[in-house]
């Protein structure tokens, strides 16, 4: 009833739920695409000096451009611009790069699973950062900053856990076959690895999801 009475609460909800929606689609979108672009440099193809350096590229470039619509949706231009953005970034970047090197140097499903464990904790850090720079309401308690990055860095730890666990252990393919032309049958050909990367980004999207929404929630 008082929702109905006030009909400017209804439109700043919807309107903090597109915003909330859009950057949190925008934001899964750009780290999907750094880090599986990164990951497919390192770790799937042979690694070589010059794939580790474009990789470590695109990485960090891809965490600025993340860490910066974070900064987008703030009301007060000036922090977007702070030398704190680029910490942000860097941890992003350094949190991805131990998460690998964890998982080669123990090796197996130990090392996967210490190295979900270690990105959980480099994000949960990078996300409390990151809110504590950017975000609009000054005011909010370091407990509840923390709290709020909690899930979300566990969500995108078990995205990776499954994109590693499917490139490195897993090792199946399902086959679809299409339709006829002529002798020649056109099929599709859908891999553990492919699917890894759709179950990664799944858990992306839900984490970004969650962060925006309580961002954007007083």
């Amino acid at each position: 009833m008082s929702v109905i009475r006030r009909p400017g609460v209804l439109g700043q909800t919807t309107q903090r739920r597109l915003v909330g929606a859009t950057s949190a689609l925008s934001a899964a979108a750009i780290e999907a695409l750094t880090v599986g672009t990164w990951f497919a440099l390192v770790a799937v193809e042979s690694r070589t000096i010059f794939t580790a350096l474009a990789g470590l590229g695109v990485l960090l470039f891809g965490s600025l451009l993340r860490t910066g619509v974070l900064g987008s949706v703030t009301t007060n231009p000036y922090h977007r611009s702070q030398p704190m953005r680029f910490v942000a970034a860097i941890i992003l970047t350094g949190s991805w790069l131990v998460w690998l090197l964890t998982a080669e140097w123990i090796g197996g499903t130990e090392g996967i699973a210490l190295a979900g464990i270690v990105l959980a904790v480099g994000l949960c850090v990078q996300f409390t950062l990151e809110r504590r720079t950017y975000y609009r309401y000054r005011s909010t308690r370091l407990r509840r900053t923390f709290t709020d990055a909690l899930v979300p860095s566990i969500l995108v730890a078990l995205g990776a856990t499954i994109l590693l666990t499917a490139t490195w252990i897993v090792d199946w393919a399902v086959v679809f076959a299409l339709f006829p032309i002529g002798e020649t049958t056109l099929t599709l050909e859908v891999g553990s690895i492919a699917a890894g990367f759709v179950g990664y980004g799944v858990f992306l999207f839900l984490a970004q999801q969650r962060r925006f929404h309580r961002l954007l929630t007083p």
